[in-house]
């Protein structure tokens, strides 16, 4: 717990990062990349390049400000960060490393308004953080049996490509079986090393059930558009990775998952490559033969964007209480999944019929899922049933 001396300074520090807290997360990423280069491995280069990594930073440390007494507010938050720590290889001793520049970043934004009682202030905070996700990330470790950033071979067995940008990749391990079983909606983190020597790793959700003898990941790839450069590892495994390849994969890792055994309604809503965790959940209930209530929305731009179609109309036939509504943008008529609706435009979810009680998981490009988020907690949906993935850095705008 923040100590009484403390928390004046970080609840007055609220106000301040909303208005510097890019600054400073600008000025420590470049800080600490140029006194540990190797840290590079480690991030994902491209969410640096575009912005998008200092964003979610500066919003995560504001969030964190907001939020320091809202343990209920924070523990999912957390949560998906240890997840993403282990997948990534984030360890104990890169924690001081982060916390020295972090804190020299607050000094030198603020000037003489980062007094020694602010920093000290801040430095208490960051260890209760630090601290927390130290030994929430060990016994993640512990739980799947598998040390912290592990990485372990894998054969691509098949390669389909489901649209123009979007590519299945089957893997299976040397001896030719299932890497093991996973929780369905979970990720598991793809190591390259790119021309030029720079290790990255990036998440990409298994998209078809645990019980299959493969996983399955499907990757979009990553054209640039405007400020945004194209995705190094997307362009590369598209480019590179052919049937009879070797891979290094994690475990698989993630909280966005659905309990096969439930029989509450589910609300699955997803737009673009964000299918992927759906299909895998939507999988495994037709495997396990679930008679549970399912609307699953999806939003592409066309049918030509629809990765995973024929997939999920497989499922409608297994599935006696799955329902289907598809948004497209410029819709051809030819998209429609047996029997569901498809609809013209993006996802307006008052264009649906919503089951009562349901839980609702979300996926998809950030401000899809924004809007979505809004658009449900103002029709009444409790934020408790609400869950989302987030592919990249997230904003933590539900938290503000």
């Amino acid at each position: 717990m923040l100590s009484a001396a403390s928390r004046p300074y970080i609840d007055a520090s609220v106000p301040v990062l909303r208005e510097h807290g890019l600054a400073i997360t600008r000025h420590f990423y470049a800080s600490m990349f140029d006194a540990h280069p190797e840290l590079r491995n480690l991030f994902n280069m491209g969410n640096q390049a575009s912005g998008a990594q200092q964003q979610s930073l500066a919003s995560a440390v504001f969030a964190y400000a907001a939020n320091i007494d809202n343990a209920a507010a924070l523990r999912p938050v957390l949560e998906r960060i240890v997840h993403k720590h282990v997948s990534v290889g984030i360890m104990p001793s890169h924690y001081p490393i982060v916390g020295r520049h972090l804190l020299r970043a607050i000094q030198d934004v603020l000037g003489d308004a980062a007094t020694p009682d602010l920093i000290a202030a801040w430095d208490e905070a960051y260890w209760l953080l630090a601290g927390e996700l130290i030994a929430a990330e060990a016994r993640l470790s512990e739980r799947t049996h598998a040390p912290l950033g592990s990485l372990r071979e894998l054969v691509v067995a098949d390669v389909d490509r489901e649209t123009e940008h979007i590519v299945s990749y089957y893997l299976r391990t040397p001896e030719g079986g299932s890497p093991g079983e996973f929780a369905p909606g979970q990720y598991v983190s793809v190591s390259v090393t790119l021309p030029g020597g720079l290790e990255q790793r990036r998440q990409y959700s298994l998209s078809d059930a645990p019980g299959a003898p493969h996983w399955r990941i499907t990757v979009k790839r990553e054209d640039a558009a405007d400020a945004k450069p194209a995705g190094q590892v997307s362009n590369w495994l598209h480019a590179n990775l052919k049937a009879g390849d070797r891979i290094l994969v994690s475990p698989p890792y993630g909280e966005f998952t659905t309990t096969l055994n439930a029989t509450r309604p589910l609300v699955l809503l997803s737009a673009g490559v964000g299918i992927t965790p759906m299909m895998s959940m939507v999988a495994a209930l037709a495997a396990k033969g679930s008679r549970r209530e399912i609307l699953f929305a999806h939003a592409a731009r066309d049918g030509s964007h629809f990765a995973l179609r024929r997939h999920l109309v497989h499922a409608t036939t297994q599935l006696p209480h799955l329902r289907v509504a598809t948004f497209l943008e410029t819709p051809t008529g030819a998209e429609r999944v047996g029997t569901g609706d498809t609809f013209a435009g993006r996802m307006d979810i008052s264009r649906l019929t919503l089951p009562a009680d349901a839980d609702y998981l979300l996926c998809g490009p950030l401000p899809f899922m924004q809007t979505q988020w809004r658009a449900l907690r103002d029709a009444g949906v409790p934020a408790e049933r609400l869950h989302r993935e987030v592919f990249g850095p997230d904003a933590l705008d539900h938290l503000l």
